[in-house]
Parts: structure tokens; C-alpha cells; sequence
């Protein structure tokens, strides 16, 4: 980066926990200015703006729901006036309720597709319309779209519309010099993948790849690192990130 340049700004949703947690602190590192998005949990996210900062970054906290349209506009509008503008987001806020698809409730359903189709769709038509020449889009799928684990239906489902978004939404920017990729991690070491699992099935799944653990959140981080930053010339791709278990 020249020194005549402000930082690269990410906006990662999600970015308390999880995935998107060390996601966040990962591009802190890189430089960028950070937006840590979330939903509800005001400490968590405060948390991770405290461990940014202390460590010489620049991040602020902005809670948004993800799948509401003028509170993700209010969300870019903050970076914009606070860091100077959107480089890049990062979209890994994502809801994952599992039940077999004969007994899903359709309400759980709404809700799961609420939050991973259409919170995909509004946080990427914000990216589509404001991110600077240069950036980056990086949407989050999974492993299971091709893994087909039972339970899974719905999430898998869902995943896969962010797959489909994803590989157009690449196509509609031609010319702009953003890139529109997607992250699908296998089973991996989070309270969102852990909670609700036996030990001995936590430890059949890590046993499927062939390096024969869970991943790890620093392990996706550094591919969406690749994305943001360097890999430019991955363009409309899913990048599966599982340790070879698909």
C-alpha cells in the first residue's frame, strides 16, 4: 500500500464471533480499518474492537441485522464517514438450525433463509453499489452444499443461494475491478458448529478429513485474507476451505 493512501476498510459481518471474529482481527492485522458487525451481542463486539485497537488497529462496533435493508445502508454509510469509505466486505453473519427435512419447522426455515439468503442479497446490493475500485466481496458458503450430511437440508439450501448470488453478482461487476467470491468451510471448531454435538460425533466428523481435525477459525481467515487482499485474480469462485473432507 502506498503511504499516500488511507487503509483498506472491511466491513465483516458477524465479525463478534466466530469465523468472522478472527476474520476481523486477521485483517486488522492486514492493515485494514475495521467495521465489526453484529447482531445482538454488544460485548462480544465491543470485545473485538478493544483487542483490534489495543493492538494498534482502527475498528469500530455497528450492530445491524444483516437482512434489513436501510440498517446494512446505515451501516456502510457509518464507514463511509467514519473510515473513509468500503474496500471490502466480508459477509459471515449466518443462522444454522438443523433438523431432517421431513420434520422442519417452517418457521425455523423463514428465519435461517432470512438471514443467509437475504441478508447475502442486501449486504451484497450494498457492496455492489459502494465499494471503490479495487475491492473485494467475500460471501460465506459451506461445505455441506457438497458434503449432502443429513440434517442439513435447509442450511444446505440456503447455502447454496449464496453460492448461486455469488458467482452472478461476479458477473454484474465486470469493469468495476471488484472481486465476488465465496468461502465454504467444512466443520469447524466454533459454538456455532459445536453447539448441540457429542463428543464422539464432534470427533467422527474431524476424523473425515485427511489432515483428521476441525478447522480452525485462523484457518478460514487466512483464505478470506487471500481473497481481500491478494488474490485477484480469483474471480466468481467458491473456495472450498475443509481440509480435503469434499
Amino acid at each position: 500500500m502506498n503511504a499516500q493512501q488511507q487503509p483498506r476498510v472491511a466491513i465483516v459481518t458477524g465479525g463478534s464471533r466466530g469465523i468472522g471474529r478472527e476474520t476481523a482481527l486477521r485483517l486488522a492485522g492486514d492493515g485494514y480499518s475495521v467495521v465489526v458487525n453484529y447482531a445482538g451481542n454488544q460485548a462480544e463486539a465491543d470485545s473485538a474492537v478493544k483487542e483490534i485497537t489495543e493492538a494498534g488497529g482502527t475498528a469500530v462496533a455497528v450492530q445491524a441485522d444483516v437482512a434489513d435493508e436501510t440498517a446494512v445502508a446505515a451501516m456502510f454509510d457509518r464507514a463511509e464517514a467514519e473510515l473513509g469509505g468500503v474496500d471490502v466486505l466480508v459477509h459471515a453473519a449466518g443462522v444454522m438450525l438443523l433438523s431432517p427435512l421431513a420434520d422442519q419447522d417452517l418457521d425455523v426455515l423463514d428465519r435461517m433463509h432470512r438471514t443467509n439468503i437475504r441478508g447475502t442479497f442486501v449486504t451484497n446490493q450494498q457492496a455492489a453499489r459502494r465499494l471503490r475500485a479495487g475491492g473485494a466481496v467475500i460471501n460465506f458458503s459451506s461445505s455441506v452444499t457438497k458434503i449432502a450430511r443429513e440434517g442439513y437440508t435447509a442450511y444446505a439450501a440456503s447455502k447454496g443461494a449464496v453460492e448461486a448470488m455469488t458467482l452472478i453478482l461476479a458477473r454484474e461487476l465486470r469493469g468495476r475491478d471488484i472481486t465476488v467470491n465465496a468461502v465454504a468451510p467444512g466443520p469447524t471448531a466454533t459454538a456455532l458448529f459445536l453447539d448441540g454435538k457429542s463428543e464422539e460425533l464432534i470427533h467422527r466428523i474431524a476424523a473425515e478429513a485427511p489432515l483428521e481435525r476441525l478447522g480452525l477459525p485462523s484457518d478460514i481467515a487466512e483464505v478470506v485474507a487471500f481473497l481481500a487482499g491478494p488474490g485477484r485474480w480469483v474471480n466468481g469462485q467458491v473456495v472450498y476451505a475443509n481440509g480435503g473432507a469434499a
